[in-house]
């Protein structure tokens, strides 16, 4: 499977998440393995349970189930036909298929499951994508059985957003701020900050929603972190690799967006300012994400 015969949510999150560099897709990995564990440990899934994960993309969370316990069946579901073709070809190589089922299926609408299908649900950094979260979470109460368990991470993007004009994804871009500007407005136009799915929300809106589709014995453990970047693992990279990554599927890179949004002079500029501090890591990092966990 090539990238450019893939669907825009398996480009992104083979390729241009880590901008094709191999050792940025292991640093990036690795900062995900223990969320991947905290996700699964409030899931709660008993010895021989089903686990229904919901936008399961590369698999991170639903093997990691199959590897905790021998016996658990898992179903994979994602609106993504590669990333569950991939999926499928990861648990074949593994040799725990017959554990395992596909469908293509969004979050928001699990018709295709029956009432108390499974034993826990699992999400990660699916909600961001989804509009009608509230029906969302519905879908996920429907599909669990009496006492089944809802396990869910997102990240909380509005924390960030929108950043000042002289902060450019941490970065001090004062000296530049003007150019910096017409990059932000081309992610400004694709993904408005009061109407978009990955930031029009919070952590108190997932908690209402929880509630409302009639959750009980519900856990928030909400994580932020503001510090410099240089002291974050994983945070290394080369100029190349960041300008060949997207920030998420619906964001072109930063070297799409410059060539898109700026003239030749102007792309000199940034990148002779923007360089030095992405590869030195002077900059700051602000991350806010949200575990939520509950009992049906």
């Amino acid at each position: 499977m090539t990238q450019s015969a893939t669907d825009l949510w398996a480009q992104w999150l083979l390729h241009r998440r880590h901008g094709g560099d191999a050792q940025r897709l292991k640093a990036t990995l690795d900062s995900l393995y223990p969320v991947r564990d905290k996700v699964l440990t409030a899931a709660r899934l008993q010895k021989g349970g089903t686990l229904l994960d919901v936008g399961c993309g590369d698999g991170l969370i639903a093997f990691g189930a199959l590897d905790r316990d021998p016996t658990a069946r898992v179903i994979f579901t994602d609106i993504s036909t590669d990333l569950l073709e991939h999926a499928a070809s990861l648990a074949r190589r593994m040799q725990v298929a017959d554990r395992c089922e596909f469908l293509c299926a969004s979050a928001d609408d699990l018709s295709a499951f029956r009432d108390g299908t499974a034993d826990a649900v699992t999400t990660r950094s699916v909600l961001i994508y989804v509009a009608d979260k509230r029906r969302a979470v519905q879908e996920f109460y429907r599909v669990l059985r009496p006492g089944g368990r809802l396990s869910v991470f997102e990240p909380i993007n509005r924390f960030g957003e929108p950043q000042p004009p002289e902060v450019f994804y941490g970065f001090d871009v004062t000296p530049v701020m003007p150019i910096a500007a017409k990059i932000k407005a081309v992610h400004q136009r694709l993904q408005p900050s009061d109407a978009d799915p990955m930031l029009n929300f919070d952590e108190r809106d997932l908690i209402a929603h929880v509630e409302r589709a009639g959750f009980r014995e519900i856990h928030l453990d909400l994580e932020v972190d503001v510090k410099p970047l240089g002291g974050v693992p994983g945070s290394k990279m080369t100029w190349e690799t960041f300008v060949r990554t997207a920030a998420n599927p619906r964001l072109p890179t930063l070297g799409e967006t410059m060539a898109q949004a700026l003239t030749a002079d102007e792309a000199a500029r940034f990148t002779a300012h923007l360089r030095p501090l992405v590869e030195s890591r002077t900059g700051t990092y602000r991350s806010a994400v949200a575990y939520v966990s509950a009992t049906k």
